[in-house]
């Protein structure tokens, strides 16, 4: 039996997911109501006909938007500064398991594909692809969630987090490739981006970032510690625009750079390919630890640390064109494979990455591979 207060709550909650579509001005929306939870502004079912700008800056808290599956080409970035809180979030995710795509190539020049500035949002389930500038940017969020996202072939870096107070932010499950910024002849677009700010307890788990213009993670500026583990950088900085004015640099992974000093955590890492080195500090003399990641077959160095006083360990290199490692002197070094009475030359049994291209696993985690395994879990990236 329902009380009358049980009534009158379930009346109240119904009431503000209705009033959500009121919001929202839009066509072709469902709604579904929740009734176990009082706060929740309400669930607001997105079809390809809406007009998803507008649904996008009138969420609040407790607000969820589901994408139906298909293509979406909205006329303007995809803007807000609402905040969520850590009980009443605000999110954008795909309809059950259909394939929602937000296609910036109608926006205005210069236009970012996506630009949040407030706090717990939840993004997950969706590709963001084609914009001429940014794709995904993300300013000065505290307890973000950005999970199982796809960003290519934007005009700039695929997805950008930054901004003072940006704090407890977690990323995992990036795919970000292809993106190139035409204006600048590649010297900017990267995967990954964490720029221009600080925050603690921002993480990064399970990317791939790849065939990007300039690197696969840039760290520029970013002056508090972050901790990036279990991702793949590689392909990074290879001319496959045709600019004969191309700039960009190929990184797997760089570090910091600009003067900011900040002591990252990199762990169970893997570059490759890369047109210049697989991990470089680029210049941050924070105390970095890089510990059993693995750079493979780079144009440079496999590590190149030579500004701060960082540990490495445990870490494998192998056929990288300008050696294992060059590092600094107050560098301490242990038991990585180049150093005296380490492991030597680990080489693992498969060097074709074709399953690391494949299809990530149904949870959206790394694809399973043999690529780059090697005879020892006790150095190097585990793969698997």
């Amino acid at each position: 039996m329902i009380t009358s207060r049980g009534r009158h709550r379930r009346t109240r909650t119904l009431i503000s997911t209705v009033a959500v579509a009121v919001a929202t001005g839009v066509a072709g929306v469902w709604l579904t109501s929740t009734p176990d939870d009082a706060r929740a502004a309400g669930t607001v079912v997105v079809s390809t006909t809406a007009e998803l700008e507008k649904a996008f800056a009138n969420a609040g808290p407790g607000t969820t938007l589901q994408l139906r599956g298909g293509t979406y080409h909205p006329a303007k970035s995809l803007k807000s500064q609402a905040d969520g809180t850590a009980r009443s979030r605000i999110t954008v995710t795909a309809y059950g398991a259909e394939k929602a795509v937000v296609d910036g190539s109608r926006l205005p020049a210069g236009a970012w594909l996506v630009a949040i500035g407030g706090d717990h949002w939840t993004l997950s389930n969706l590709t963001f692809r084609n914009s001429r500038a940014h794709g995904v940017v993300v300013t000065s969020s505290v307890g973000g969630i950005f999970r199982n996202l796809t960003t290519h072939g934007n005009g700039d870096s695929g997805f950008t987090l930054r901004g003072e107070g940006t704090t407890d932010n977690l990323i995992e499950n990036l795919d970000s490739h292809g993106n190139y910024d035409a204006k600048n002849h590649g010297q900017n677009a990267d995967g990954l981006a964490i720029k221009f700010g600080s925050g603690s307890g921002n993480r990064v788990i399970g990317a791939r970032l790849y065939n990007n213009a300039d690197d696969g993670v840039d760290l520029w500026q970013w002056a508090s510690p972050l901790r990036i583990e279990r991702s793949w950088a590689y392909g990074n900085g290879v001319n496959r625009w045709k600019d004969p004015a191309f700039e960009g640099n190929g990184n797997g992974f760089k570090l910091g750079g600009g003067g900011a000093s900040a002591a990252h955590v990199i762990t169970g890492n893997a570059a490759w390919d890369n047109e210049k080195h697989g991990f470089t500090d680029n210049s941050n003399p924070g105390a970095l630890r890089l510990h059993r990641n693995t750079a493979y077959a780079n144009d440079a160095s496999g590590y190149y640390i030579a500004s701060s006083p960082s540990r490495l360990s445990r870490n494998l290199a192998l056929d990288n064109a300008s050696g294992p490692a060059k590092l600094g002197r107050r560098v301490v070094s242990a038991a990585n494979t180049w150093d005296a009475g380490g492991a030597g030359d680990l080489r693992p049994a498969v060097t074709d990455p074709t399953t690391a291209y494949g299809p990530r696993r149904a949870d959206g985690s790394l694809p399973a591979t043999d690529f780059l395994v090697t005879g020892t879990s006790a150095i190097g990236a585990g793969m698997k």
